[in-house]
Protein backbone atom coordinates (compact mmCIF):
# COMPACT_ATOMS: atom_id res chain seq x y z
CA UNK A 1 0.00 0.00 0.00
CA UNK A 2 1.67 3.28 -1.19
CA UNK A 3 1.87 6.71 1.30
CA UNK A 4 -0.08 9.50 0.13
CA UNK A 5 2.16 11.87 -1.58
CA UNK A 6 0.15 15.05 -0.24
CA UNK A 7 0.52 16.89 3.42
CA UNK A 8 -2.31 16.49 5.96
CA UNK A 9 -4.28 20.52 5.78
CA UNK A 10 -2.27 22.61 8.42
CA UNK A 11 -3.63 25.25 10.97
CA UNK A 12 -2.02 29.03 10.27
CA UNK A 13 0.12 30.28 12.85
CA UNK A 14 -2.73 32.38 14.15
CA UNK A 15 -4.96 29.47 14.32
CA UNK A 16 -2.00 27.43 16.06
CA UNK A 17 -1.76 30.23 18.49
CA UNK A 18 -5.98 30.24 19.37
CA UNK A 19 -5.56 26.68 19.54
CA UNK A 20 -3.09 26.40 22.29
CA UNK A 21 -5.25 29.54 24.12
CA UNK A 22 -7.70 27.08 24.64
CA UNK A 23 -5.73 23.36 25.06
CA UNK A 24 -4.36 25.17 28.06
CA UNK A 25 -7.27 25.51 30.27
CA UNK A 26 -9.22 22.68 28.98
CA UNK A 27 -9.13 19.22 30.31
CA UNK A 28 -8.11 17.04 27.05
CA UNK A 29 -7.51 17.07 23.32
CA UNK A 30 -9.18 14.52 20.97
CA UNK A 31 -7.81 14.16 18.05
CA UNK A 32 -10.20 13.18 14.97
CA UNK A 33 -10.28 11.99 11.23
CA UNK A 34 -13.09 11.35 9.39
CA UNK A 35 -11.94 8.69 6.81
CA UNK A 36 -13.61 9.19 3.03
CA UNK A 37 -16.46 6.73 2.82
CA UNK A 38 -14.12 5.03 -0.83
CA UNK A 39 -11.58 4.49 1.72
CA UNK A 40 -13.36 2.70 4.54
CA UNK A 41 -12.43 -0.55 3.67
CA UNK A 42 -9.30 -0.51 2.85
CA UNK A 43 -8.49 2.16 6.06
CA UNK A 44 -10.55 -0.90 8.40
CA UNK A 45 -7.94 -4.01 6.38
CA UNK A 46 -5.26 -1.16 7.07
CA UNK A 47 -5.50 -1.20 10.32
CA UNK A 48 -6.16 -4.58 11.34
CA UNK A 49 -9.69 -3.50 12.97
CA UNK A 50 -11.91 -6.46 13.70
CA UNK A 51 -16.05 -5.08 13.98
CA UNK A 52 -16.35 -8.61 15.49
CA UNK A 53 -14.60 -6.30 18.84
CA UNK A 54 -17.00 -3.21 18.46
CA UNK A 55 -19.75 -2.06 20.69
CA UNK A 56 -22.94 -1.52 19.44
CA UNK A 57 -24.36 2.06 21.12
CA UNK A 58 -27.39 3.54 19.73
CA UNK A 59 -27.65 7.70 19.36
CA UNK A 60 -30.23 9.77 19.68
CA UNK A 61 -30.33 13.54 19.32
CA UNK A 62 -32.82 16.25 20.73
CA UNK A 63 -32.99 19.67 18.80
CA UNK A 64 -36.19 21.63 16.98
CA UNK A 65 -36.99 20.20 12.95
CA UNK A 66 -35.22 23.68 12.40
CA UNK A 67 -31.78 22.84 14.60
CA UNK A 68 -32.45 26.04 16.73
CA UNK A 69 -30.04 24.03 19.15
CA UNK A 70 -27.43 23.49 16.79
CA UNK A 71 -27.56 27.27 15.31
CA UNK A 72 -27.37 28.33 18.84
CA UNK A 73 -24.21 25.90 19.96
CA UNK A 74 -26.26 23.41 22.39
CA UNK A 75 -26.20 19.69 21.77
CA UNK A 76 -28.64 17.55 23.39
CA UNK A 77 -27.78 13.43 22.94
CA UNK A 78 -28.20 10.66 24.64
CA UNK A 79 -27.38 7.29 24.10
CA UNK A 80 -28.24 3.36 24.70
CA UNK A 81 -24.55 1.58 25.33
CA UNK A 82 -24.17 -2.31 24.99
CA UNK A 83 -23.45 -3.83 28.05
CA UNK A 84 -23.76 -0.75 30.17
CA UNK A 85 -26.50 1.70 31.35
CA UNK A 86 -28.18 5.09 29.37
CA UNK A 87 -26.13 8.16 29.55
CA UNK A 88 -27.38 11.37 28.05
CA UNK A 89 -25.66 14.69 27.60
CA UNK A 90 -25.86 18.87 26.98
CA UNK A 91 -22.90 20.01 25.15
CA UNK A 92 -21.76 23.51 24.54
CA UNK A 93 -19.71 24.55 21.31
CA UNK A 94 -17.92 26.21 21.45
CA UNK A 95 -16.86 27.32 24.30
CA UNK A 96 -14.01 29.27 25.76
CA UNK A 97 -12.90 28.08 28.74
CA UNK A 98 -12.15 30.90 30.70
CA UNK A 99 -15.31 32.19 30.17
CA UNK A 100 -16.79 29.23 32.05
CA UNK A 101 -18.77 29.61 35.29
CA UNK A 102 -16.30 28.54 38.29
CA UNK A 103 -19.42 26.04 39.56
CA UNK A 104 -19.71 24.63 36.22
CA UNK A 105 -16.30 23.75 35.62
CA UNK A 106 -15.91 22.31 39.09
CA UNK A 107 -18.74 19.90 38.71
CA UNK A 108 -17.19 16.27 38.53
CA UNK A 109 -19.88 15.33 35.63
CA UNK A 110 -18.75 18.51 33.30
CA UNK A 111 -15.20 18.20 30.66
CA UNK A 112 -13.90 20.92 28.50
CA UNK A 113 -12.05 19.01 25.36
CA UNK A 114 -10.72 20.03 22.28
CA UNK A 115 -11.21 18.27 18.89
CA UNK A 116 -8.76 18.56 16.65
CA UNK A 117 -9.55 17.45 13.15
CA UNK A 118 -6.81 18.18 10.20
CA UNK A 119 -7.39 21.67 9.20
CA UNK A 120 -8.80 22.90 12.05
CA UNK A 121 -10.77 22.64 16.00
CA UNK A 122 -13.32 23.46 18.52
CA UNK A 123 -13.72 23.43 21.88
CA UNK A 124 -16.47 21.98 23.23
CA UNK A 125 -18.20 21.69 27.18
CA UNK A 126 -20.01 18.53 28.09
CA UNK A 127 -22.09 17.73 30.83
CA UNK A 128 -22.81 14.30 31.13
CA UNK A 129 -25.19 12.25 32.80
CA UNK A 130 -25.51 8.22 33.91
CA UNK A 131 -29.05 6.43 33.23
CA UNK A 132 -30.83 3.10 33.85
CA UNK A 133 -30.77 1.12 30.67
CA UNK A 134 -34.11 1.54 30.33
CA UNK A 135 -34.35 5.48 30.44
CA UNK A 136 -33.81 6.20 26.34
CA UNK A 137 -35.90 3.80 25.51
CA UNK A 138 -38.77 4.50 27.69
CA UNK A 139 -38.12 8.42 26.27
CA UNK A 140 -37.99 7.40 22.77
CA UNK A 141 -41.67 5.37 23.25
CA UNK A 142 -43.05 8.08 24.98
CA UNK A 143 -43.23 6.65 28.26
CA UNK A 144 -40.98 9.14 29.83
CA UNK A 145 -41.08 12.89 29.01
CA UNK A 146 -37.79 13.79 27.15
CA UNK A 147 -36.51 16.35 30.37
CA UNK A 148 -36.55 13.79 32.67
CA UNK A 149 -33.95 12.01 30.46
CA UNK A 150 -31.83 15.30 32.01
CA UNK A 151 -30.28 16.02 35.80
CA UNK A 152 -31.37 19.21 37.46
CA UNK A 153 -27.79 20.65 36.36
CA UNK A 154 -27.93 19.44 32.57
CA UNK A 155 -31.34 21.13 32.38
CA UNK A 156 -30.11 24.08 34.33
CA UNK A 157 -27.49 25.04 31.35
CA UNK A 158 -30.26 24.13 28.63
CA UNK A 159 -32.24 27.08 30.21
CA UNK A 160 -29.43 29.04 30.23
CA UNK A 161 -27.89 28.45 26.48
CA UNK A 162 -31.16 27.45 24.76
CA UNK A 163 -33.20 29.64 22.40
CA UNK A 164 -35.90 31.51 24.21
CA UNK A 165 -39.28 29.29 24.28
CA UNK A 166 -37.52 26.32 23.53
CA UNK A 167 -37.75 23.73 26.29
CA UNK A 168 -36.04 20.01 26.44
CA UNK A 169 -40.47 18.84 25.84
CA UNK A 170 -40.87 20.43 22.98
CA UNK A 171 -37.73 18.79 21.04
CA UNK A 172 -37.90 16.64 18.38
CA UNK A 173 -36.41 13.21 18.25
CA UNK A 174 -33.81 13.04 15.68
CA UNK A 175 -32.99 9.17 15.62
CA UNK A 176 -31.73 6.90 16.77
CA UNK A 177 -28.78 6.23 14.93
CA UNK A 178 -26.51 2.63 14.92
CA UNK A 179 -23.01 3.11 15.70
CA UNK A 180 -20.28 0.81 16.14
CA UNK A 181 -17.41 1.61 18.11
CA UNK A 182 -14.12 -0.28 18.37
CA UNK A 183 -11.24 0.47 20.52
CA UNK A 184 -7.92 -0.90 19.67
CA UNK A 185 -4.03 -0.19 19.89
CA UNK A 186 -1.92 -0.65 16.76
CA UNK A 187 1.44 -2.23 17.86
CA UNK A 188 3.18 0.07 15.33
CA UNK A 189 1.58 3.29 16.90
CA UNK A 190 1.64 2.90 20.70
CA UNK A 191 -1.60 4.29 21.82
CA UNK A 192 -4.52 3.48 21.22
CA UNK A 193 -7.16 4.67 18.93
CA UNK A 194 -11.16 4.25 18.62
CA UNK A 195 -12.93 3.68 15.60
CA UNK A 196 -16.62 4.92 15.39
CA UNK A 197 -18.54 3.79 12.68
CA UNK A 198 -21.76 5.33 12.08
CA UNK A 199 -25.18 3.79 9.95
CA UNK A 200 -27.18 5.93 8.12
CA UNK A 201 -30.55 4.45 7.38
CA UNK A 202 -30.29 5.17 3.78
CA UNK A 203 -26.72 3.25 3.91
CA UNK A 204 -23.96 6.07 3.61
CA UNK A 205 -21.67 5.73 6.79
CA UNK A 206 -19.38 8.15 8.07
CA UNK A 207 -16.20 5.85 9.94
CA UNK A 208 -14.30 8.41 12.36
CA UNK A 209 -10.86 7.79 13.84
CA UNK A 210 -9.52 9.03 17.02
CA UNK A 211 -7.36 9.04 20.20
CA UNK A 212 -7.64 10.96 23.16
CA UNK A 213 -4.14 12.88 25.01
CA UNK A 214 -3.29 15.24 27.54
CA UNK A 215 -3.17 18.75 26.60
CA UNK A 216 0.32 19.39 27.10
CA UNK A 217 0.95 16.35 24.51
CA UNK A 218 -1.56 17.24 21.86
CA UNK A 219 0.90 18.20 18.80
CA UNK A 220 3.27 15.49 19.51
CA UNK A 221 0.67 12.75 19.35
CA UNK A 222 -0.71 14.80 16.26
CA UNK A 223 2.59 14.01 14.50
CA UNK A 224 2.72 10.55 15.28
CA UNK A 225 -0.54 9.69 14.56
CA UNK A 226 -0.50 11.80 11.09
CA UNK A 227 2.92 9.96 10.43
CA UNK A 228 1.13 6.39 11.22
CA UNK A 229 -1.77 6.77 9.33
CA UNK A 230 0.22 8.18 6.40
CA UNK A 231 2.24 4.97 6.69
CA UNK A 232 -0.67 2.66 6.67
CA UNK A 233 -2.42 4.44 3.32
CA UNK A 234 -4.96 6.36 5.32
CA UNK A 235 -6.08 9.29 3.26
CA UNK A 236 -5.73 12.19 5.36
CA UNK A 237 -7.39 14.95 2.95
CA UNK A 238 -11.02 13.47 3.13
CA UNK A 239 -13.73 16.31 3.87
CA UNK A 240 -14.23 16.79 7.98
CA UNK A 241 -17.72 16.73 9.13
CA UNK A 242 -18.66 16.07 12.63
CA UNK A 243 -20.71 13.34 13.16
CA UNK A 244 -22.81 15.32 15.16
CA UNK A 245 -23.83 17.89 12.75
CA UNK A 246 -23.98 15.73 9.92
CA UNK A 247 -26.84 13.33 11.99
CA UNK A 248 -28.72 16.60 13.08
CA UNK A 249 -28.79 17.56 9.33
CA UNK A 250 -29.86 13.84 8.17
CA UNK A 251 -32.55 13.70 10.24
CA UNK A 252 -33.74 16.80 10.16
CA UNK A 253 -33.77 17.05 6.62
CA UNK A 254 -35.51 13.86 6.85
CA UNK A 255 -38.38 14.72 8.51
CA UNK A 256 -40.62 12.32 10.83
CA UNK A 257 -41.43 8.92 9.57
Amino acid sequence: MTTPTMAAPRLSDEDVARALAVIKDSDSVELKLTVAESQQRSTVLALGMDPLDAQIRLVTFFDTPDLALDRAGVVVRARRIQGKGDDSVVKLRPVVPGDLPGKLRRSRDFRVEVDALPGGFVCSGTLKAAHPPTAVRAALAGELSIRKLFTKQQRELFATHAPEGVSLDDLTVLGPLFVLKLRFAPEDLGRKLVAEMWLYPDGSRVLELSTRCATNEAFEVAAEARAFLASRGVDLLADQETKTRKALRYFAEAGPD
